[in-house]
């Protein structure tokens, strides 16, 4: 098992992790750190997208990169919106803020040459016609 753990592209494994640790940031957020009511609220569920994500990064699938890479967005922009809030929620929502961005920019450096390869390829593909 950590032999096909070496074997995977570190980006592809640190966008795996960051978003494994951004849906335990969000469940232990809205569940018991610091809900917006007490026992819980429903934004515990803004972690099931990322559960869909987390399969298919783990597998290395770049269509499931590419739509993961606009998902992670939304979490980015609601750690920016609430880390104007106070206590708690202001290192969750740093810390969302971080995993969010660190997962959005894995993703980028890790797409990059396999979006570079396809455009070559294309380009070839064109000039064979």
């Amino acid at each position: 098992m950590f032999k096909k753990l070496l074997e995977k592209d570190p980006y592809q494994l640190l966008a795996t992790a960051a978003f494994v640790d951004l849906f335990i940031l969000c469940v232990c957020w809205e569940w018991f750190i610091s809900p917006l009511r007490p026992g819980g609220s429903w934004l515990i569920l803004k972690g099931i997208p990322l559960l869909f994500a987390i399969p298919g990064l783990w597998k290395g699938k770049v269509y499931t990169m590419q739509w993961a890479s606009m998902l992670i967005l939304l979490y980015i922009t609601e750690g920016l919106v609430r880390i104007l809030e106070t206590g708690a929620n202001f290192w969750m929502a740093l810390l969302e803020t971080i995993l969010a961005t660190t997962g959005f920019i894995s993703l980028l450096l890790y797409l990059k040459p396999i979006k570079q390869k396809a455009k070559i390829l294309a380009k070839q593909k064109k000039q064979a016609e």
